[in-house]
């Protein structure tokens, strides 16, 4: 549909170069000396030299009709804006031509230099340049997310009735199990039913390293399979697809205006109205006051407004913001909103989360330290039964470790995760608590006796947790994960930026500051629940703090909607990526970094526009209003006007663009 609009309005600019050339040339010629046919001549033939003026203007007037029927509409309900002052504008100069017509037909011959005609062509023609190349500007923003929706299979191999039969892609549903060959790309999102490849997940993740996929295992539309065949069940289809749900969002901010914007819709709300003032002002002082003619009063009355029209002005905010997102969204970096932009422009403090952030977020078991008579196979055993339904990180690294060692899993019962804290289960006939020290002294279990041990491998950065068999401590286990690669140089870089660093962590103090102190970052909120997330960012906020929460977990997510900018890790929960403003689809720390440049970037740019609009226009309208003409300088008609006004959105624009060539390492 976009690209239909964009052909369209390419074809109606080069109606107005083919009507507008000749013209310019009709009317100008005679001025400038160039040579015009005999029969155009306009001393020997008037009639013909006005009225091919005539023909040649009736093709703009059409193409731009949009323009009056918007703008007289909104002048009529009292709201006018940039069209209003374009339909006026022009609607004058074409009656007061048409006039000049009907005179010269009436035998006045002088009338043929009061013609206006290709100042309406003009106009309407830059006017229309300006709208493509924002129309265009915002097609290329858009290219590199839409070229990712050409890279889904138009058909997919599904299994119906025990049977692989071809289909188109639109026709998958939700449970239809999809057979994929070796080189095939992924039609829709699901889980892995049989089989084991490994998938290139580049084009969605960033990671160049291809992902292996058995049962269980999630699967993203338009990723290549690499080795293996394998059948998948679809969990997403059509537009809720991780794809096509990228694509909306980047659309979604394109469409949106950043608070700034603001500044410029409720200029022009009191901007249209005291120009059709200065304009009608300046016409009627230089017709009653000064004595011109009502040809050269009107000549003023139609360069003010034109070259008022604050085209520029609309242009400044949308176009930046759509370059922005688009730039953003080419490198993995979704900014839902121009809201979001702005406030990351405004930011001073950034608050990570700790396992999935700064973390690999995928813990391994370190440590178990029997405090009983059981051997550590039985331990192990146990309590990997008791996190067999846990869906916490530090639960898969148990049951992996149990895996390694071969340990067949026992039946449990009475399950209950108790959130922030840890488990409580019954496996056979033994009751466990797996968690920290907060769920032991809830269930009345002293630990006083080992927290030397605790203390100890917390420092070196591991997450300490108790175990509890039949209400007497049995166990200490530690599992630690490993810091990524990219958190130091992130966290140093943020803070070169004067960015305050904050570690929000529900883990324990000492392990925190270990991790904390890996990543470079001074200060430290441990030992935090989900709410005291929530409460934690209000508390900064509350200190005056424009903040970030960066995270990826489910419990992430309150916080994420209560800071000022909500940075979801791509491979987070899906919760938290709807919770956020930001997601990060390369789950790398360094594009926190590249998000707040690409911001500041940005809002420095839609400064620069809007200053130059607002110059433009203080300058413009003097100079239209003929103030150096009344000092013996020159007078600016209508056709230089309607120039300057769309240089002014071309400059505009080509700024805009300018953002396209940011470098966002």
């Amino acid at each position: 549909m976009k690209a239909q609009e964009l052909r369209r309005k390419k074809q109606e600019l080069l109606i107005l170069l083919v009507t507008a050339l000749p013209l310019l040339y009709i009317s100008m010629g005679s001025m400038v000396g160039l040579p015009l046919p005999s029969f155009l001549d306009h001393m020997a033939h008037p009639l013909v030299f006005v009225l091919s003026q005539l023909l040649l203007t009736l093709p703009a007037v059409w193409i731009g009709r949009g323009f009056y029927q918007r703008g007289f509409r909104n002048l009529i309900k009292q709201h006018p804006n940039m069209d209003s002052l374009i339909a006026v504008g022009t609607s004058a100069a074409f009656f007061y031509s048409l006039y000049s017509v009907g005179q010269v037909f009436l035998g006045h011959h002088a009338f043929v230099h009061q013609l206006y005609f290709e100042s309406v062509a003009v106009i309407i023609a830059l006017v229309l340049l300006g709208k493509y190349l924002e129309s265009s500007a915002k097609g290329r923003t858009s290219q590199a997310i839409q070229s990712l929706l050409e890279l889904v299979p138009s058909q997919a191999t599904v299994i119906r009735y025990g049977e692989a039969v071809t289909i188109d892609t639109e026709d998958i549903r939700v449970g239809d199990i999809i057979r994929i060959k070796p080189g095939e790309r992924m039609p829709v999102d699901g889980l892995v039913t049989e089989g084991q490849t490994f998938v290139d997940e580049s084009m969605m993740t960033g990671e160049s390293i291809p992902i292996e996929k058995k049962v269980g295992d999630t699967i993203t539309s338009a990723t290549i399979n690499q080795n293996g065949s394998i059948d998948y069940q679809a969990t997403r289809v059509g537009s809720d697809t991780t794809l096509a749900q990228i694509v909306r969002l980047v659309e979604e901010a394109q469409g949106s205006k950043a608070p700034i914007a603001a500044l410029a819709d409720k200029i022009s709300l009191y901007f249209v109205p005291i120009v059709l003032s200065l304009a009608t002002l300046s016409a009627l002082g230089w017709y009653f006051l000064a004595g011109e003619s009502l040809s050269f009063s009107l000549s003023i009355f139609i360069a003010v407004l034109v070259i008022a029209c604050p085209c520029a002005l609309g242009l400044a905010t949308p176009t930046a913001i759509m370059v922005g997102t688009g730039k953003g969204a080419e490198n993995g970096i979704l900014i839902k909103s121009g809201q979001a932009l702005e406030a990351a422009y405004q930011l001073d403090t950034i608050v990570l989360d700790k396992t999935g952030t700064i973390t690999v977020g995928k813990p391994s078991l370190t440590d178990l330290l029997p405090l009983s008579d059981l051997n550590r196979s039985d331990l192990l055993r146990l309590i990997a039964s008791a996190e067999q339904h846990s869906e916490h990180p530090l639960a898969q690294a148990i049951l992996a470790a149990a895996e390694e060692e071969g340990l067949d899993l026992l039946p449990v019962s009475h399950f209950e995760a108790v959130i922030g804290r840890g488990l409580s289960a019954r496996v056979e006939d033994r009751q466990l608590l797996v968690g920290n020290e907060s769920l032991m002294k809830e269930k009345n279990i002293d630990s006083s006796a080992f927290q030397e041990q605790l203390l100890e491998l917390s420092q070196k950065g591991k997450t300490a947790m108790f175990v509890a068999i039949d209400g007497q401590q049995a166990a200490i286990l530690a599992v630690a994960d490993e810091m990524k690669s990219s958190s130091l140089s992130a966290v140093q870089e943020l803070q070169s930026m004067e960015l305050e660093v904050i570690m929000l962590t529900g883990d324990r103090e000492e392990t925190a500051t270990a991790i904390a102190q890996k990543a470079g970052i001074q200060k430290v909120i441990a030992g935090v629940l989900p709410d005291g997330k929530v409460a934690a960012i209000k508390n900064l906020q509350e200190a005056g703090k424009k903040l970030a929460m960066v995270g990826d977990g489910i419990n992430d997510a309150p916080a994420l909607v209560q800071a000022d900018v909500g940075i979801a890790i791509g491979s987070g929960a899906d919760v938290a990526i709807e919770s956020a403003d930001v997601v990060l689809m390369h789950s790398d720390l360094q594009d926190v970094v590249k998000a707040i440049k690409l911001s500041q970037a940005t809002i420095r740019n839609i400064k620069e526009n809007l200053f130059w609009a607002f110059a433009y226009n203080t300058l413009g309208i003097p100079i239209a209003m003929g103030l150096l003409h009344l000092f013996g300088g020159p007078l600016l008609n209508p056709m230089l006007a309607g120039l300057a006004m769309s240089l002014s959105s071309v400059s505009v624009v080509a700024n805009a663009l300018r953002l396209g060539r940011f470098k966002m390492n």
